[in-house]
């Protein structure tokens, strides 16, 4: 049992010359009985500007009450979020992953200075989730994270929609497969309220995989953001943050190389998102545990695909919750060996401890396969090297767009360029699309691929094209795509030297991403190559430019 729950708090409150501090708590709500208390910082991510987070501000007011309820003093404090989702395919998406560092940041800044004693922090879109864990591990405080939930599908022609239905519908209107009313009322339908985007996309694969380390209570990760589970949860957080300060159990006591493994695997068996790998690397390094791409090749070999959801499976994240989540599925990979039982968790319990009593799927679901019968023997994510990644790259390779592709370099500058191509029919079967100098450094911001990636399926391509970018890609890309390529192009790696008509191959089997073309002839374009200017030279993008790393580091900016 801690001998101080009030750590933090009582250096900001206790004693005589701590009157003026008490004064100003005193005017936002505090009586004097609450300095004896200690503090709890609730992070909201609440904002209007997207659907993921619309619904936080409530969620947020339950985490306080729980933690009021055990004992605590809570205060909500807000950070900021930004939606992939509006933002994709515009300037904007630049300011995507540089969110995750700002709302790191700013939950790291308003703690440090507060003294709060344990913090419970309320995610929705993609990068709350490791920003918010990035500052948790940073400062080493009794912490849990809660998610927001995940949206409930949109329905048209009795099949269940989602955003990336409209993105995908898009490509289909372009290549005249659906009417403009059909892609209207896609547009009107498949996001009917609050939760974050509804396959197993990259915020549902961070909840899954935070949920997997420790860090949220069990089933956090799979609960409709509108149901009573969500709000349970959330009063629950905040009494678990309260018993994480009697016992003294921190982060570092959970965020182990272990914890790490285990995220892995689960998201490995979910068939989630490549923004996991940038993620959960970015999240390590921030407990100086040293996580890297070469973990999920390692880790890759022994863990099947079992999960049956979009993008590339048929169901959203609705009917996992459904069936229960993803604790019978964690309860079956314990039992094969594939995760460490001993890891502690939120709960102040084992892995093995909380999944003790977590009953079976039931037999008649069809959402989780058995491992007699995976969707993937082997990890769709796939670490590729060659001299076209020295450093390594992120391929999303489910196994029904095949494992080898060859074909010829389509090479465009920018996602806009290479929208346009694909959408105008421009891009021909056989093609590899090469989309460059949009990695950390050179976008700045690594923005994420979704629209053309569903441009080539709503046209039918995705099988027949393949498509390699030192950007990233949403969690709701599939079809044959190769990202996070390093070095990245700006850098100087060889993508800056493709050239139109040149052969690439990609060999997932032999894990390797290679530009056919002689060596001299590379040694020779690299010689002649020179780096474009900045795109940005003051504020926040041209700031990460200059601090972050290669993808296959993170991509983080406080090294």
């Amino acid at each position: 049992m801690a001998k101080n729950i009030r750590k933090h708090s009582s250096i900001v409150t206790d004693g005589y010359d701590r009157a003026p501090s008490r004064g100003m708590l005193r005017a936002v709500g505090f009586k004097t009985e609450d300095f004896k208390k200690p503090q709890i910082g609730i992070a909201s991510t609440w904002s209007q500007v997207t659907p993921c987070n619309m619904h936080i501000d409530k969620l947020s007011l339950n985490a306080a009450k729980g933690a009021d309820a055990a004992g605590g003093k809570a205060v909500i404090f807000n950070t900021i979020t930004i939606s992939d989702g509006i933002s994709m395919g515009s300037e904007g998406m630049k300011y995507s992953l540089v969110s995750r560092e700002v709302i790191a940041d700013s939950i790291e800044t308003v703690m440090g200075c507060q003294g709060f004693d344990g913090m419970v922090a309320v995610g929705g879109c993609d990068k709350n989730m490791p920003g918010c864990l990035i500052a948790m591990a940073r400062l080493n405080r009794p912490s849990v994270f809660v998610y927001g939930g995940t949206i409930l599908p949109g329905c048209f022609k009795g099949e269940d929609q989602d955003i990336v239905s409209i993105f995908e519908a898009v490509g289909e209107y372009a290549n005249k497969r659906i009417s403009k009313k059909d892609l209207t009322s896609i547009e009107t339908c498949a996001i009917p309220g609050p939760g974050s985007c509804g396959g197993m996309y990259t915020a549902n694969t961070m909840a899954c995989a935070i949920e997997a380390l420790g860090m949220s209570l069990p089933n956090s990760s799979a609960q409709a953001a509108t149901s009573k589970a969500k709000r349970d949860d959330c009063i629950n957080a905040g009494h678990a943050v309260l018993n994480l300060l009697k016992k003294n159990i921190c982060p570092k006591d959970i965020l182990t190389k272990k914890a790490f493994e285990n995220a892995i695997t689960v998201v490995i068996a979910l068939g989630g998102s490549t923004n996991s790998v940038l993620h959960l690397i970015a999240m390590a390094d921030a407990m100086d545990i040293k996580i890297t791409i070469d973990d999920f090749t390692r880790i890759g070999k022994h863990v099947p695909v079992l999960a049956d959801l979009k993008p590339s499976g048929r169901f959203v994240m609705a009917a996992l919750v459904k069936i229960g989540g993803i604790t019978p599925m964690m309860k079956i990979l314990l039992e094969k060996g594939l995760l460490h039982g001993d890891c502690l968790t939120v709960t102040g319990k084992t892995l093995k401890e909380n999944l003790k009593q977590v009953k079976p799927y039931p037999k008649s679901q069809e959402v989780i396969r058995s491992f007699d019968n995976p969707i993937k023997k082997t990890s769709h994510l796939v670490i590729l090297y060659g001299n076209l990644a020295k450093e390594g790259a992120v391929a999303k390779i489910s196994g029904k767009e095949g494992e080898y592709f060859e074909g010829q370099a389509c090479v465009f500058e920018s996602e806009e360029e290479a929208l346009k191509r694909i959408l105008d029919g421009t891009i021909k079967k056989g093609d590899v699309i090469v989309i460059r100098y949009e990695g950390p450094k050179g976008g700045p911001g690594m923005r994420e691929m979704l629209s053309p990636t569903s441009a080539v399926m709503g046209r039918g391509l995705g099988k027949d094209v393949a498509l390699i970018t030192d950007g990233r890609f949403s969690g709701g890309s599939h079809g044959f795509v190769v990202g996070h390529i390093s070095p990245e192009a700006y850098e100087g790696g060889p993508l800056a030297i493709v050239k139109n008509g040149d052969k690439i191959t990609i060999d997932a089997k032999k894990r390797e991403l290679n530009l056919d073309i002689p060596q001299a002839e590379i040694k020779k374009r690299l010689s002649q190559w020179k780096a474009p200017k900045p795109r940005y030279t003051r504020g926040v993008l041209a700031k990460y430019m200059r601090n972050v790393t290669s993808a296959s580091l993170g991509a983080v900016t406080d090294r």
